[in-house]
Parts: structure tokens; C-alpha cells; sequence
């Protein structure tokens, strides 16, 4: 079967120098990188943005993936991903996290969705500390209501061990990161189609309200899962797909994986482990078809 990943990270250089040059850590950004990487076991993405992307085709082309939904993870990457989407001869398609408290943001995406450079954005309220429900967030919304883009929207548990490693502040905030905010925001602005990914990450009643509200809400089915852990009692991912399945549909989840670094690449264990759950949960050959490459080719648009 061959499958659209509709949730990954570039993490080009950009991304990790980004980070670097924000810690405070009193050590040069080389110096802290090359820390990093032996720390975590990852590899350091080649200077070379055009490397980096060659290295994710390779690894689409080896796994038969078709099409990758990326994000470029802080503002600095967007240049990158957009260039690498650019020159992925229509594999990749790029999104931008953004902050919608940042003067001139919304100008700013609707060029960029307007010169068809992204498909939508990300957003993190718990990390930016808004609610996307708020007026501060309105102006954005209302351009990617305008383009019909996609909205992902962060919601849940948020640790990102790379910012932790270089002892960048945790200044998340939680309240913010309630599905329930995403209700009356994806009701105001109905040609948006928002994303609430990982299964709402530790939200999950919240994230079935919002599916069952909005008919412009989908749910993604990426990351470890790690989130289970903080439900009590504690699901198995068999049963979590089965209420996301019985709320949403076969027609509004989403394939994801959250892959991000090399040597690990392209995560194929968690596309086996989802289409493990949702063969033993009998899901029909075609719904599996619409989760792992359907629901995706069609808000993407791909012919």
C-alpha cells in the first residue's frame, strides 16, 4: 500500500542552529550541535539544504511513501522547506509554523499560500501562549479561511527534548492547548480545514468533542503515542482508533507518522503498528485506503 504522511518535521541545519543560537548554554552553536547529536544518537542534517531533502526522497522512495506533509519547525526553516518542496518534483508539500501574536503574520502566510509556497500552517498555542479561539488569532484565521488552506493545531502534551537538551526554557502553557478552543474557531471559519494531531495528545475526549462539532476538523494519527500513558484508565491504540473511526469517520483521520531525524528516517514501524490496530479492528480495506493515502490526496488537492 502505497501512503501519504501527513505529519513530519524537515529539522533541516536551519532548525538546529536556530535552536542553538537561542540556548544558553556558553558554548559555541558547532559546539552544541555536535553535543546534541551525542546525546541523542541522531545524525546533524548536512549544511546542504538540497542533501538533506535527496537524503527524505531516497527515504520516500524506499518505503513507498508518495507524499510528505513537512513542517518547517521554527520561523528561520521556512525559506528551506519551501525550497525543498519546491525541488521535490511534487512529493513534498510544505507547511510553516507560525505565531499569529507576530506582527504581519497574516500578510505574510497569505503570500506565501497565495504563491502556493505551503498548504497551510501549524500552530502551537500552549508554546505561544494564545488561544485559537482568541481575537489575536482572528486575522490569521480569516486568510486561511480565505485560501482554503490546512490548520494544523497543536493541541495537548508538549515536549520537545531537543529544546530541553539545550536548556531552552519550558514556557508552554496547557491552557492553551484545549481542543475545545478549536470548536468555535473551525465553526467561524468553515473553509479552513483544521488538523488537531496525535489524536489530540492527551486530549482525546476533547479532540472527539471537537470532530463530532465541526465537520471541517480531522484528526491525525501520528507520533509515538506516548500520550496514552496519561489516561487513566489507559487505552490501548485499538481502542483509540476505534472511537476516532466511530466520531470521525474513515473519511476525517488522518495518517501521520512524526518522523524527524536521521539515522530513524522515515518511522515505517508506527505505519506498521497503525495498520496492525486497524486490520485487527477490521477496518475495511478501503477505509484503510482513505486513512493511509485518500483523506490526504484529497485535502492536498493531488491528482
Amino acid at each position: 500500500m502505497q501512503v501519504v504522511d501527513f505529519h513530519s518535521h524537515f529539522f533541516s541545519r536551519t532548525y538546529f542552529e536556530t535552536l542553538a543560537a537561542q540556548s544558553p548554554q556558553p558554548s559555541s552553536v558547532e559546539e552544541k550541535l555536535h553535543a546534541l547529536a551525542k546525546k541523542t544518537g541522531m545524525e546533524l542534517p548536512p549544511a546542504s539544504a538540497a542533501a538533506h531533502l535527496a537524503r527524505w526522497l531516497a527515504e520516500l522512495d524506499r518505503y513507498k511513501v508518495e507524499h510528505l506533509c513537512t513542517f518547517a519547525s521554527v520561523p528561520e526553516e521556512i525559506p528551506v522547506v519551501v525550497e525543498a518542496a519546491a525541488n521535490s518534483n511534487g512529493r513534498v508539500s510544505a507547511f510553516a509554523l507560525v505565531n499569529p501574536r507576530v506582527e504581519g503574520v497574516a500578510a505574510k502566510v497569505r503570500g506565501l499560500l497565495v504563491e502556493k509556497k505551503i498548504r497551510g500552517v501549524l500552530l502551537f498555542p500552549a508554546l505561544h501562549r494564545f488561544q485559537v479561539d482568541s481575537a489575536e488569532a482572528a486575522p490569521l484565521l480569516a486568510v486561511l479561511n480565505e485560501q482554503r488552506a490546512i490548520v494544523y493545531v497543536h493541541c495537548g502534551l508538549f515536549v520537545v527534548k531537543v529544546r530541553d537538551l539545550l536548556g531552552l526554557p519550558r514556557t508552554q502553557d496547557l491552557r492553551c492547548a484545549d481542543p475545545l478552543h478549536v470548536i468555535p474557531a473551525a465553526n467561524a471559519h468553515q473553509d479552513a480545514r483544521f488538523v488537531i494531531p496525535h489524536f489530540g495528545a492527551g486530549f482525546f475526549r476533547e479532540t472527539l468533542f471537537a470532530g463530532a462539532q465541526c465537520p471541517n476538523v480531522f484528526v491525525d494519527t501520528s507520533s509515538s503515542n506516548g500520550w496514552l500513558a496519561t489516561q487513566s484508565p489507559k487505552p490501548t491504540l485499538m481502542q483509540v482508533f476505534e472511537r476516532a473511526l466511530e466520531v470521525f469517520g474513515p473519511s476525517r483521520v488522518l495518517f501521520g507518522t512524526d518522523s524527524t531525524t536521521f539515522p530513524a528516517g522515515w518511522r515505517r514501524d508506527r505505519w506498521e503498528e497503525q495498520h496492525k490496530v486497524l486490520t485487527e479492528l477490521g477496518a475495511s480495506a478501503a477505509d484503510q485506503e482513505l486513512v493511509f493515502r485518500g483523506n490526504a490526496r484529497r485535502l492536498l488537492g493531488l491528482s
